[in-house]
């Protein structure tokens, strides 16, 4: 099995993309070994010990790595050798369903967040997620959407550059209700 990487916007971040689909989706986040209980690839990449975050998207994996830790040339292997073994194994990525898609939305604007959606879904999440992220809608009150920023994205340098200047020109330009963006 031949596993690429790809350097993400994040430098503490790796993607790891094994050819084959990781986990379609909406993908799952696991900031830390406690959440990575329902998921025994993210609870052997945690294992290593200089992982901070695991994300898994429709193809690919990313892991950061905690600050100060070791270099990614000498934890790349380590990530490598763990993603390979766990393929061959054919164990799930995950032991449940259970995900993060609780939204929260006034019923009223049911054809603002269809719009506000499909924006997200079509052109956002497809651009942070070449970049070992995604970004997930989470609600709409009052003009303001909240999104979670998952990957990659969480904890990026310029992750603040790519909410403000990026998503919510995008929003405020095709949905006029939008006046911020938030991540939560």
């Amino acid at each position: 099995m031949l596993i690429e990487t790809e350097r993400t916007p994040n430098p503490a971040t790796l993607k790891f993309l094994p050819g084959r689909p990781v986990l379609p989706g909406e993908g799952a986040d696991f900031e830390s070994p406690e959440e990575a209980v329902r998921s025994p690839l993210a609870r052997a990449l945690f294992s290593i010990g200089d992982v901070e975050r695991v994300y898994f998207g429709s193809d690919f994996v990313s892991v950061t790595k905690a600050p100060g830790s070791a270099d990614w040339v000498d934890l790349k292997a380590d990530v490598l050798g763990i993603i390979m073994d766990h393929f061959a194994s054919g164990a799930p990525i995950l032991l449940s369903d259970a995900g993060e898609s609780e939204t929260f939305d006034d019923p009223a604007d049911a054809e603002i967040v269809a719009q506000i959606r499909e924006l997200i879904d079509t052109r956002v999440r497809p651009a942070v997620a070449n970049d070992g992220g995604d970004i997930v809608y989470r609600g709409f009150q009052q003009g303001i959407v909240y999104l979670h920023m998952r990957g990659s994205c969480a904890g990026c340098p310029s992750s603040t550059a790519t909410l403000k200047g990026g998503i919510e020109n995008l929003l405020r330009h095709y949905v006029p209700e939008v006046s911020e963006v938030r991540a939560i």
